[in-house]
């Protein structure tokens, strides 16, 4: 039984529960995006017209990855035995809703709560996650995200949850944004266990 501190778990999807081959740059690139700009946000300042091809193509491309989406090492043991200990468990993505709903179906994921881009204003905004802790009625602080990237330890700070940084490899910089940092899905559980 994980800590009676964690109630719940939500996860980020791309690169934290399911592999992702989406070349970031390449869309940045097709859609002009500069680097040290987000890609929605940009998006999101691209007159209608521009948006709508813009955000066709991006979808496109999350359409093609989420056919060849994997579970990452570790990660469908995880879930599976949090799904026994009847933990609470979600996804939350800045994913297309479709494409979430592929990697979630063709991988078997048994998560029912999927939130994504279309569903709440997209990572770091914390309202997403803030609709979960209320549709559980939980504690923000009683809950724990799961994710590879910068914007999930932003988002549950933001939400005041405690954030899991999945990084298999060196860590980034912003890792000491991290309550808990996770190298294999192996040990999540036990570290759970124990936070």
């Amino acid at each position: 039984m994980i800590s009676t501190k964690i109630q719940g778990v939500i996860f980020d999807l791309d690169g934290t529960l399911v592999t992702s081959s989406l070349d970031f740059k390449l869309l940045r690139s097709l859609v002009g995006c500069p680097d040290s700009e987000d890609l929605l946000i940009h998006l999101n300042d691209l007159p209608a017209d521009a948006y709508q091809k813009a955000i066709r193509l991006i979808e496109h491309h999350e359409m093609e990855d989420a056919i060849q989406a994997s579970w990452i090492d570790g990660a469908e043991s995880l879930v599976h035995r949090l799904a026994n200990q009847n933990t609470p468990m979600a996804i939350v993505t800045r994913n297309y809703s479709k494409a979430a709903s592929l990697k979630v179906a063709r991988n078997n994921i048994p998560i029912d709560i999927v939130l994504t881009r279309e569903d709440a204003p997209a990572k770091p905004d914390p309202t997403a996650l803030l609709m979960i802790a209320e549709q559980w009625a939980i504690p923000a602080n009683n809950l724990i995200y799961v994710g590879d990237y910068l914007y999930d330890l932003q988002a549950a700070s933001n939400a005041g949850m405690h954030s899991c940084l999945y990084v298999e490899n060196e860590l980034p910089e912003f890792s000491t944004q991290a309550d808990l940092i996770c190298r294999r899905f192996s040990d999540l559980y036990e570290q759970l266990e124990r936070f």
